[in-house]
């Protein structure tokens, strides 16, 4: 290697090693980096912001505590809104709104003013932020529901962090044991114990995972008789309505992920306490781990040792940020690497694209081209208006430059445009587009990614030097590939999908529809795309075509006014027809239609663009992106897209992801958000699929297809993750209640009528070590995650969504069913356990429902029976899937000796019955002190009679 080389290498891994500024990294026991950031909709309150820095410096220490001096925050960037007043506050660099990893923002409306942790992935993967409302940060009232903000904080940054889970389960807030015990779903062991009489209160609770959390059951609502809780004798639970009210004062030390809010607690479940038999989302998702055991099993756990005294902590410094201007410069390869003229047309129609439709108001643009050398095209231009929109459009590249391509050109003439208006570099954005192979990156590598500028990368076709994401990686820039097949319309959608990452949807453009297909001569393209309501300003068709005449183009808006190809703006050199529809756009059905007037075929395309109606209506949005970005053969990988309207998730959608290779071939998934498969929760607007098949080593781009064809309505009940809402407290014997838990927020619950469509690009990712030849089959079924069981008579009824032959695709060949008394003899011995026989069960197709009983064995302890069930699927090669998550069936057997009456009580019997015991009680004290004082006055004279005697 020559010296040069060696240098660019070494500047290379030295910026690689210390990369990171866009996430958060550990060293040394410290968390460095943490991102919050408020967004640009809420409203100037300095309190936010003071509260932040107060809740993060609480939950520092209480964390180092909780995680046995291993863990803090040594250092955390707050992230201003443009829309605030500016003051003296530092200019961010490579930090947005969207890479947050705490967000304050407006109610998700299910959820109130509930901090929550929006996760999506299996146990021990990192969630996607924390949610915090400005309410929740601004008013004292949230910590005599949640506690104090910093033990609130250190819950969240457990399931952000570490993917642990709740230990609690709203929809299932009591279950029964084998010993017909009623207890509080937890990983603590919260058993009944004697009376206590308060107000409408009857039980109290003694946990395993503490030493003694004490309690009282309510009833909050009309379900219950004469204020009390009522148990089901069927089930053996409390009817809906009992809460259980833990007592404020507490010696309880476990557990973090159950109920932070009390002042005692400081430590999390581990294996010696951890109770396995609640059904919650923390012994489903974690196969009955306890959250110490996920915690430690972690990569901050394996990589860092604790510190030897809290001395050698600090409290948390910070950094507010604030970006004014957005300025960007477009870097664009014209070298004749890349497919020759095509190349530039295409780079001309998804540039101008850009500037005119996507690249949002006031933003600062400049453009440089490069090959061999670079060249200014222009130097920054505001967009204040279409005028200089079409002035920016007009400095785009029109012919190729020379025959080799050179990045490091391109990027610092970049950085000289940027510089000449700001000053620095500094949370600006470079757009770089290149195709051509240039392995010399490395020696402006380290200056490029150090100078503050965010690089959204795009690279084109297979011969692209495989460094250039690397600027994307460390900087925190989009990161597309389009595959060398110009004719489609990868490269418009590409560009389509560079928009700010403010937050701020409003002034963001959408696009709405992208299609392309190779046309015959004199046939036609046809496709209806739905206008919503959310979306409707600044709406754009745009068509492109190959041959010399463009195509008849016929457009029909909702009312049936037509448009024809005379109604839009034509450009014959490079071949695009734009049509931007006065005022806001109809809402409903478009159709539009090209037709190929040429005998010879061609590629079509429309796109279609559109911005929000208005600032009060958030717009639908989508969201891609892949579980990792890069990955080795044979390990799958999940595509996910997240759909909403806000915070709200859209339910009901049809999402298609379309995977293309370098070779241009293409695997289209159908993605769905029903719990089962690689989709962990159902209904919450997160649709996913495995994608397992590859055609091949290199880059895949990733393109979803969105559409919804009939109203719509958010649901209501969803299982995030997040802080449990205290009802109230038991304080020095007094009944303390919160305020009630707030309804949805009605003017956010939005109803579509009609559908939508929408089409978006996700990051680029890459696959190797795939073989060459015909494939074997070597991967297995799903795991199966939805398995449910109860109890009806004698059978138990199982229920589960079907896995596939391959993960989630084709049909398996069997199942294998066992159960066990215990979970964690399924979890730790399957082949061990009772057989279940299942030769009547044929396996349906992927997705399907299955349903199917069995008469168990009878192991039945005290008048419970409870049985613990788990799946394997096997397919055609007998390759077997993991262990479903453990299902629990429990039937309750009333005690005969309690009558039905004795099911429910009222306060007033309850007090009547505890006056007979106390009197009781008195009375027999009081004969008992009497028959002792008798006894002792008669031993006394007895001795005092032997003692007289013996002096005597």
């Amino acid at each position: 290697m020559s010296g040069g080389a060696a240098a660019g290498a070494a500047l290379l891994a030295l910026a690689l090693a210390a990369a990171g500024e866009a996430a958060v990294v550990l060293r040394d026991g410290g968390y460095e980096g943490l991102l919050a950031a408020v967004h640009p909709r809420v409203p100037e309150d300095g309190r936010l912001v003071a509260h932040l820095q107060e809740m993060i410096t609480e939950a520092s220490s209480y964390l180092f505590s909780a995680t046995k001096g291993r863990f803090y925050f040594r250092s955390v960037k707050i992230l201003i809104p443009p829309t605030w007043k500016e003051k003296s506050y530092e200019k961010p660099k490579h930090e947005t709104y969207e890479k947050a990893d705490v967000i304050v923002a407006a109610p998700y409306w299910k959820h109130g003013d509930d901090p929550y942790t929006l996760q999506h992935e299996a146990c021990g993967k990192m969630g996607k932020y924390i949610h915090f409302t400005p309410n929740f940060l601004a008013n004292d009232y949230a910590t005599d529901i949640y506690g104090s903000r910093g033990r609130t904080f250190v819950h969240e940054w457990a399931h952000l962090r570490w993917g642990v889970f709740d230990e609690y389960d709203n929809d299932r807030p009591f279950y029964v044991t084998g010993q017909n015990q009623v207890k509080v779903t937890s990983t603590f062991d919260l058993e009944l114990a004697k009376p206590m009489v308060h107000q409408e209160t009857i039980y109290s609770c003694f946990p395993r995972c503490s030493s003694d959390l004490t309690g009282i059951y309510v009833c909050e609502k009309n379900s219950c008789t004469d204020g009390s809780c009522v148990i089901n004798k069927l089930t053996g639970l409390f009817k809906e309505g009992c809460a259980f009210i833990p007592e404020r004062n507490q010696s309880a030390v476990s557990s973090i992920m159950y109920m932070q809010s009390l002042s005692s607690v400081a430590e999390f479940c581990n294996e010696h306490n951890h109770n396995r038999e609640a059904p919650n989302l923390q012994n489903r998702m974690c196969d009955y781990r306890s959250t110490w055991e996920v915690i430690k099993n972690s990569t901050d756990f394996e990589n860092d040792l604790p510190l030897t005294t809290s001395s050698l902590i600090t409290p948390p410094s910070f950094s507010l940020l604030q970006k004014r201007d957005r300025v960007i410069c477009l870097v664009l390869d014209v070298s004749k690497t890349i497919a020759g003229r095509n190349w530039i047309n295409r780079l001309h129609q998804a540039a101008e694209l850009y500037l005119l439709q996507i690249v949002e108001e006031n933003t600062y643009v400049g453009i440089v081209t490069f090959s061999d050398k670079g060249e200014i095209k222009t130097h920054v231009h505001q967009i204040v208006s279409n005028e200089a929109r079409k002035q920016l459009a007009s400095y785009l590249p029109t012919a190729p430059g020379g025959k080799r391509a050179n990045v490091c050109a391109g990027l610092r003439l970049a950085c000289e445009v940027i510089r000449k208006k700001e000053g620095h570099l500094y949370g600006s954005e470079i757009i770089l587009v290149t195709g051509g192979q240039d392995n010399s990156t490395g020696r402006c590598f380290s200056e490029v990614i150090n100078g503050g500028s965010v690089i959204h990368t795009v690279t084109v076709g297979p011969s692209a030097a495989k460094e250039i994401e690397d600027f994307s990686k460390e900087t925190g820039g989009f990161k597309f590939f389009v595959p060398e097949r110009l004719d489609f319309s990868d490269l418009l959608d590409v560009f389509t999908g560079i928009t700010s990452r403010s937050g701020d949807t409003f002034h963001q453009s959408i696009q709405i529809e992208s299609a392309g297909e190779s046309v015959a001569g004199y046939r036609k393209l046809r496709r209806t795309v739905a206008i919503d309501s959310t979306v409707g300003r600044e709406t754009f068709f745009v068509a492109t075509w190959q041959a010399a005449e463009p195509p008849e183009i016929i457009l029909i808006d909702p009312t049936g006014r037509s448009y024809t190809v005379k109604d839009f703006e034509l450009d014959s050199v490079f071949h695009v027809a734009r049509l931007q529809i006065p005022g806001t756009a109809e809402t409903g059905d478009w159709t539009y239609t090209l037709i190929n007037v040429h005998l010879a075929p061609q590629v079509l395309t429309m796109t279609v663009t559109s911005r929000a109606a208005n600032s009060t209506l958030p717009t639908v949005s989508v969201k891609t992106y892949m579980s990792k970005d890069t990955t080795y053969y044979p390990s799958a990988m999940v595509v996910y897209v997240q759909i909403s309207q806000g915070f709200s998730p859209i339910l009901g959608a049809s999402v298609t992801a379309i995977i293309s290779s370098e070779n241009g071939d293409t695997v289209s998934l159908e993605l769905l958000d029903n719990g089962a498969g690689s989709d962990i929760i159902k209904n919450d607007g997160i649709y996913s699929k495995y994608l397992f098949s590859f055609s091949g080593n290199g880059r895949y781009g990733l393109k979803v297809h969105v559409q919804a064809n009939r109203t719509t309505v958010p649901q209501t009940a969803m299982p995030w993750s997040h802080a449990m809402y205290i009802p109230g407290y038991v304080e020095n014997g007094k009944l303390k209640m919160n305020p009630s838990r707030p309804p949805a927020i009605e003017n956010n619950v939005q109803v579509r009528r009609g559908g939508f469509s929408r089409t978006a690009v996700g990051d680029s990712f890459t696959v190797s070590a795939v073989p060459i030849g015909p494939y074997i089959d070597i991967f297995p079924p799903c795991k199966i995650i939805d398995l449910d069981a109860r109890m009806e008579d004698d059978k138990v009824i199982l229920t589960w969504t079907a896995p596939g032959d391959d993960f989630d695709k084709g049909q398996a060949a069997s199942y294998e069913i066992r159960t066990s008394e215990t979970p964690l003899e399924l979890r730790d011995s399957f082949y061990n356990t009772t057989f279940v026989n299942t030769s009547i069960l044929s396996p349906r197709h992927a997705g399907c429902t299955e349903t199917f009983e069995f008469k168990p064995e009878a192991f039945t302890t005290g008048n419970t029976t409870v049985i613990y069930v788990a799946i394997r699927a096997v397919d055609d090669v007998f390759l077997r899937s993991e262990l479903s998550n453990i299902a629990q069936a429990v039937m309750f057997i009333p005690p005969m000796a309690y009558p039905t009456s004795n099911l429910k009580f009222g306060v007033s019997t309850i007090l009547l019955l505890f006056f007979v015991l106390l009197t009781a009680v008195c009375l027999t004290v009081s004969t008992s002190l009497c028959l002792v004082k008798k006894k002792k006055k008669k031993t006394l004279s007895e001795n005092a009679a032997r003692l007289l005697q013996h002096k005597v």
